[in-house]
């Protein structure tokens, strides 16, 4: 599996609608980047969308300056499954799923007590 990128402050918004790729408008709001300057195309990171009670938690990447293709779903409103999104506008932003830091946590501990530390 890829490696996944991170970066601060990187936010888009979309009005696309059911479960495909995403067209992202390419106009963050002020203070933000775009995912495409963030990131490029083809590299892989963690996304999430949300619009209301409709929201999505993924990894996915883009495969050109505006889509975000949805590669796979870690946690959502529709029983961790692809989101069909409903009209309007929502909110596409990079974040640090709960999953990773969980066992970003976990391999902190085994590799600390491998050094001799202990964390409580």
């Amino acid at each position: 599996m890829p490696g996944n990128y991170f970066a601060d402050r990187v936010k888009d918004t979309t009005t696309t609608t059911g479960t495909g790729n995403v067209t992202l408008s390419g106009s963050p709001p002020t203070g933000f980047q775009t995912f495409n300057d963030a990131f490029g195309t083809n590299k892989h990171f963690f996304y999430c969308i949300a619009a209301g009670a409709e929201w999505e938690v993924g990894r996915g990447y883009l495969s050109g300056t505006t889509t975000l293709v949805r590669e796979q779903v870690q946690a959502s409103s529709n029983a961790d499954a692809l989101v069909n999104f409903s009209a309007g506008t929502k909110e596409v932003f990079n974040t640090i799923p709960a999953f990773n830091v969980e066992r970003m946590a976990l391999a902190g501990r085994v590799f600390a007590r491998a050094l001799g530390l202990y964390m409580t």
